[in-house]
């Protein structure tokens, strides 16, 4: 039985720290501020697979106030949510997103993350799309002061 979910995630850029998108450290002089690294693409995909399954959002899995997620790296978080998918029986066909910034360029990136999150997906890198837009300078995105992302998956469980 085919199941599709979505996922939207949203963070501000505080200077000073890392930034983490698709698993990657990516050269910045701002990172995505958040209890965990923050990785906006990585919690968009986990709250599709989450919304696929019928679940409730990361934020009830990994609540920001248990202190065990404290700058934990999004992409182990990710590897959790996939055991849930297999533990259910089911497999994932795909996984499309956006990233929504204005800076860095992320085109550049977009390659790297496909391999880094295509054998926690356990999928091939070509059954991702990852695409980089702006927000042609309107709201906090387009701003220069946050970064946006949204995922769609769609995985396969059993009847």
């Amino acid at each position: 039985m085919p199941k599709i979910g979505i996922g939207y995630d949203i963070h501000r850029l505080e200077a000073g720290r890392r930034l983490v998108l698709g698993g990657l450290d990516i050269p910045f002089s701002a990172g995505l501020f958040g209890h965990s690294d923050g990785d906006a693409l990585v919690h968009a995909v986990m709250d599709a697979l989450l919304g696929a399954l019928g679940e409730s959002d990361i934020g009830a899995h990994f609540p920001d106030t248990d202190p065990q997620y404290k700058g934990a790296r999004s992409i182990g978080l990710l590897d959790e949510v996939v055991g849930l998918v297999r533990e259910r029986g089911g497999e994932i066909a795909n996984v499309d997103a956006v990233i929504v910034a204005e800076e860095p360029k992320m085109g550049p990136h977009i390659p790297a993350m496909k391999a880094a999150l295509a054998p926690v997906l356990g999928i091939p890198a070509s059954s991702i799309g990852i695409k980089a837009k702006t927000n042609e300078g309107l709201g906090a995105v387009g701003e220069k002061r946050a970064i946006a992302c949204y995922a769609v998956v769609l995985i396969e469980l059993p009847d």
